[in-house]
């Protein structure tokens, strides 16, 4: 192999061997309980974007004028067929994209509230292991668990390392 053909294959190994996030992210585990960690807030980790996005079809009955909004409204219904299916895709979407700037074993939770459960803290959580850079995380409270207890009304998000909140962000009614 040449020498330049060589320097410039370690110099790639050497920034491909940087921050790069998961390929596919596993689906997220309900808790039963939503346990209180200590916050030890730590600048290696931020969140940098959030999503949320309602999907109910009776709300989506107003027209509205914005080609985005009736895009979204159609893709998030993609592929049901039926009532039944229509109403298992209804119900809330959160996207966040948060960052790591080293590496680290971190478990991403959302803690929300639902109308008809009152104070009642319901979580998900998902495990990202070895996560540096960038990195979406997705998360949906959907179909009878929307139908039955109600619209989100608040929720947090958290990054969680060694049983520690490194980051969050929350919604203006979060208490």
């Amino acid at each position: 192999m040449s020498r330049p053909l060589l320097i410039v294959c370690l110099f790639l190994a050497v920034l491909g061997g940087g921050c790069a996030g998961p390929a596919l992210q596993p689906k997220p585990r309900l808790l039963r309980q939503a346990n209180v960690l200590p916050l030890a807030l730590n600048d290696s980790f931020s969140f940098r974007k959030t999503r949320l996005f309602l999907h109910d079809r009776i709300l989506e009955k107003k027209k509205t004028a914005s080609h985005m909004i009736s895009f979204e409204r159609e893709r998030m219904g993609f592929g049901a067929v039926t009532n039944e299916e229509n109403a298992a895709k209804e119900g809330h979407y959160f996207d966040f994209w948060w960052r790591a700037e080293r590496r680290a074993n971190v478990t991403v939770r959302l803690e929300y509230q639902q109308q008809n459960l009152g104070a009642y803290v319901q979580a998900q959580e998902v495990d990202v292991p070895n996560a540096c850079g960038t990195i979406e995380t997705k998360f949906s409270v959907i179909g009878d668990r929307y139908h039955q207890d109600g619209r989100v009304i608040s929720w947090r998000a958290l990054l969680i390392e060694n049983g520690k909140v490194v980051a969050l962000t929350q919604s203006f009614l979060w208490d």
